[in-house]
């Protein structure tokens, strides 16, 4: 991944979020400026599984042409193996190992951050799909099960094998998606790993990215829900890197905008309006809270029930040129 990190500034990455960052929002997104390189949603692997057709789809119509690692998650070596020679043949720029989903289903099948709790595993699964993969390789974990204490051991496991680059998820899998980040874990994974560290978790504009680069030196940045609420946020990443300061600041009425092309690229004439509703308030509810008086914007979208509501309620509180607040982080670290 070395040959892919720009010079001064960090690799910008779109984290990958099952049923959520799938093509259509990657067009979306590309429309934006967008990240540097696209993680794919996950391939499940098992015996008898093959590849998704959608997440195929989105690989063969990568919109942009930027870079796109296609994701697996599972446990059965010989699977991987397969998945990941399938793979190969397709337009992607590597492969990469999910060991950091805390999905409870997941983890129950021993996969993705439930793989965790099985160093033993892990270090065969890894050891099989480097050998299998020639392209780039890299793993996305989190820095343990229940606790960040499992993580130097995880280190040591991952530094047996050259993988191309890491993405630590600074939270254990018990943790979930909590206010707390343990970014001393993501620093300690930058000074020991012999490859690039990419830092996840509570990136959401572009003054807590530089603060995330500035704790742990990490060499990019993954960003799945910030850049849902704000589709602009790699872009004003860039210029605070190049010019000291951002200066793309969307109004309430470019937001109403964004959430017209989500619904314009996802919709799905096989989907009956109430799937639809569903699939919006999925996106709206990583954008609508914090926007309007306690969060009044998003109290009044939880109870629609039809498209016609749903938009009449954006209008309401969207359609100014009030300046769209920039979610301001103050991280919560760990140590």
């Amino acid at each position: 991944m070395r040959d892919l990190l720009p010079e001064n500034r960090p690799l910008l990455v779109l984290a990958p979020m099952q049923d959520v960052t799938d093509l259509p929002f990657w067009r979306v997104m590309s429309r934006y400026g967008g990240p540097d390189v696209y993680y794919t949603e996950y391939f499940r692997v098992h015996g008898d599984s093959r590849p998704e057709r959608h997440i195929l789809r989105a690989i063969e119509e990568n919109p942009g042409d930027r870079p796109v690692i296609a994701q697996m998650i599972g446990q059965d070596l010989a699977a991987l193996r397969r998945t990941a020679l399938d793979l190969q043949k397709r337009k992607i720029a590597g492969i990469d190992l999910n060991l950091g989903c805390p999905a409870p289903i997941v983890c129950r099948k021993e996969a993705g951050g439930g793989l965790l709790r099985n160093p033993e595993k892990i270090d065969a699964i890894l050891r099989e799909v480097r050998a299998t993969v020639h392209l780039r390789f890299t793993v996305k974990t989190r820095i343990g099960f229940d606790t960040p204490e499992e993580f130097p051991a995880l280190l040591d496991l991952f530094r047996r094998h050259p993988i191309d680059a890491l993405t630590v998820h600074g939270r254990t899998v018990r943790e979930m998606y909590r206010p707390v980040v343990h970014y001393d874990a993501i620093a300690r994974a930058v000074r020991l790993m012999p490859c690039p560290v990419f830092a996840n978790g509570n990136v959401r504009c572009a003054g807590s990215a530089r603060r995330v680069v500035e704790l742990t030196g990490a060499s990019g940045l993954m960003i799945g829900r910030g850049a849902i609420r704000n589709p602009w946020l790699f872009t004003q990443i860039r210029e605070a890197w190049t010019f000291g300061e951002v200066r793309t600041r969307p109004t309430l009425a470019d937001l109403r905008g964004y959430i017209e092309r989500l619904y314009e690229e996802t919709r799905d004439p096989a989907i009956r309006e109430g799937g639809m509703v569903g699939k919006m308030k999925k996106y709206l509810g990583y954008i609508a809270p914090g926007i309007g008086e306690d969060d009044a914007f998003w109290k009044e979208i939880r109870p629609v029930l039809t498209l016609r509501e749903l938009f009449a309620v954006c209008d309401r509180h969207l359609s100014t040129d009030a300046p769209f607040p920039p979610t301001e982080v103050v991280l919560n670290t760990a140590s």
